[in-house]
């Protein structure tokens, strides 16, 4: 379901954030999507993203009006001029963002066709915590990247 640009703004249920830049809504309790976190905070030289745990007040927020499980995170969430992009397609546009060598990564990505990316990215989902590990407690950044994150 395609929804309208930045619709999410007129939810009440959801809190009023910055999103002027791409936002990343990931679990920040498993171990691989921290992992993917600390990757973007890396080579996003740029700051064009920013990152938002799932479990955070706000995160849950969005999962509940995308109408995404609140609680299992078995996708991410990137919004990107106030659209809402999951599972493979999410990935792709995020290292796409990234620039470089990762945009051509990108291209041949998209040369896969989505319902295999799909596939793929749903086997990972499911088995992730299982493969990967679980946190305690939500990866934090460190301070100097506090700017890079929504709460």
């Amino acid at each position: 379901m395609q929804r309208a640009p930045y619709e999410y703004r007129a939810d009440p249920a959801v809190p009023g954030f910055a999103d002027e830049r791409f936002v990343i809504v990931f679990d920040g309790k498993c171990v691989l999507c921290s992992s993917f976190a600390q990757f973007i905070l890396r080579k996003d030289r740029h700051a064009r993203f920013r990152l938002l745990a799932a479990q955070s007040e706000l995160g849950s927020a969005l999962y509940r009006h995308l109408g995404l499980d609140p609680v299992s995170y078995e996708t991410y969430v990137l919004l990107q001029d106030g659209k809402a992009y999951f599972r493979s397609e999410a990935s792709i546009r995020i290292v796409d963002g990234l620039g470089g060598a990762w945009s051509l990564f990108a291209t041949l990505a998209r040369l896969v066709p989505a319902s295999l990316r799909d596939a793929l990215y749903n086997v990972i989902a499911r088995n992730r915590l299982r493969w990967f590990g679980a946190r305690e407690q939500c990866y934090l950044p460190e301070p100097s990247q506090a700017d890079r994150f929504l709460s």
